[in-house]
């Protein structure tokens, strides 16, 4: 892989196997969400917040939004790099908003993801307090250049409302 690394940046590598395709012959939709949620994961169980350490303190993993841009396809047997930047988080550690960009070999950008990220109490099924130890962690994670705190207004803001079907 040619591509030039920031120190804030996590890089995880996949080759793109036929299995991944869809019937356009090149990377499916739901190839990138599911790239980009084993790159975070990756990333949290590197930075000391694997599962096992979300389970002993009842809290698990959640998307609340993912928001994609395609640039350019991924065609079979590329091999590409998903990076992650950690680009915000709310004061209590409740919220994070992570980036994701994917480049090929040559580091062409092909495609950027901003994913909105929090904790699910895995007992009450809400989202989760974040304790002390954890929220410790959460601040030591390396930030993109853009990183800030995300503020309950700006929260609210990403907030949709749904809009159930009439009975």
């Amino acid at each position: 892989m040619l591509i030039a690394i920031k120190h804030n940046m996590y890089i995880k590598e996949f080759e793109i196997r036929w299995s991944d395709l869809d019937a356009n012959l090149h990377l499916g939709n739901s190839k990138y969400i599911d790239y980009m949620s084993h790159t975070r994961m990756s990333f949290l169980a590197e930075n000391n917040l694997g599962l096992d350490v979300m389970f002993k303190n009842n809290l698990g993993p959640i998307t609340l939004h993912e928001h994609i841009h395609y640039f350019k396809e991924i065609k079979p047997r590329e091999t590409v790099s998903v990076s992650l930047e950690v680009s915000g988080h709310s004061e209590d550690g409740r919220f994070l908003m992570f980036e994701h960009n994917f480049y090929n070999s040559e580091g062409k950008n092909l495609a950027y993801a901003e994913i909105l990220f929090s904790w699910i109490d895995i007992k009450k099924r809400k989202i989760g307090i974040v304790p002390k130890e954890l929220l410790t962690i959460i601040e030591s994670f390396p930030r993109s250049n853009n990183f800030k705190h995300l503020t309950k207004k700006e929260l609210k803001e990403k907030i949709v409302i749904p809009n159930d079907l009439p009975k």
